[in-house]
């Protein structure tokens, strides 16, 4: 294994596979309303595919992974995927989820080696998690995250997106409940990337800190994971708060990462059209090129915004986050 910097001279060492396009929920923010066309079974890579291709990975440095989807527990045999790539030597195997399969899943999810979990909760209100999900599932969710911290998939944490008029109101209650559940929780800046998105709902990760303050000191804390968020302990460490924020303060000098997604594009950055096709026939010596061709064309920086009205060839659940 070598580790080969992008043209910016990042060191990426983080990959995001996404396992599907598929979701059990329709965030107004992530998928629309009546959720997207779906890929056919035959454009999905394979769990064999997958394993080949993060082997190639694991060539220019890759030792860090996360599983996405959209909903990564909704495909069939997950388990047995994880059981697989844990076997590699990966430094790191972890998972974005949106929680409400988790209890059913997360004993086996531990005992094939996944790490740890990010759980999506924008909300702590039955009613109101049905109309920002269009599902009822909060309890499912809640069982989740439960279950996550019993089986010992830690630290968990909550990605709460903030939007103004729709959740900014229950920051407070956030970080409360992180206090009281032993959980971190991470305040995300909306982001104008699929699904429904209004530059009304914004509200900057300063603001989210304005609010904090007037109750709580923060206080800086070390990094936890592999992600961008910026990080905080309140109550004399007592809980732990992260920040991303995408789109006021940029953290693409840091990027450490590439994504994949679920039928086989290797994409260098979120915000980004760019993309890599990996064929399913394609040898070790051709995946391990789209890799570095990847490194090459890493954007130094995004331009995420919501004032040009960007148009995006996928949404976020079509990239995998």
């Amino acid at each position: 294994m070598e580790n080969i910097n992008d043209q910016s001279g990042r060191k990426i060492d983080y990959l995001r596979v996404s396992i599907t396009d598929r979701c059990n929920l329709r965030c107004h923010y992530c998928m629309p309303e009546l959720g997207i066309k779906e890929k056919s079974h035959d454009e999905i890579l394979s769990y064999e595919e997958i394993i080949k291709i993060v082997k190639n990975a694991q060539k220019i440095g890759i030792n860090k992974l996360r599983i996405t989807g959209g909903e990564p527990l909704v495909r069939i045999g997950v388990e047995t995927l994880i059981e697989q790539l844990s076997k590699l030597g990966l430094k790191d195997i972890s998972m974005t989820t949106n929680g409400v399969l988790l209890a059913e899943k997360a004993e086996k999810l531990k005992k094939a080696g996944l790490d740890r979990v990010n759980i999506s909760l924008d909300t702590l209100k039955r009613d109101k998690f049905s109309k920002i999900s269009r599902r009822d599932n909060f309890c499912e969710v809640i069982k989740g995250i439960e279950a996550a911290q019993k089986y010992g998939l830690e630290p968990v944490k909550l990605n709460v997106v903030v939007m103004k008029n729709i959740n900014d109101d229950e920051i407070l209650d956030f970080v409360e409940f992180a206090s009281n559940n032993n959980l971190i929780i991470r305040f995300i800046e909306y982001m104008p990337l699929g699904g429904e998105t209004a530059s009304e709902n914004f509200i900057s990760s300063k603001d989210i800190k304005v609010q904090i303050k007037k109750k709580f000191t923060l206080e800086k804390a070390d990094a936890v994971g592999n992600g961008p968020a910026k990080y905080y302990s309140i109550q004399g460490g007592k809980a732990k708060l992260g920040f991303i924020s995408a789109l006021t303060n940029h953290f693409c000098a840091d990027c450490n990462r590439l994504r994949l997604t679920a039928d086989g594009r290797l994409k260098p950055c979120l915000a980004s059209d760019l993309e890599l096709k990996i064929d399913k026939k394609m040898t070790d010596d051709l995946i391990l090129e789209s890799f570095k061709k990847a490194l090459e064309i890493k954007p130094r920086a995004h331009n995420l915004n919501f004032k040009d009205n960007l148009k995006y060839k996928r949404t976020m659940s079509q990239i995998g986050g």
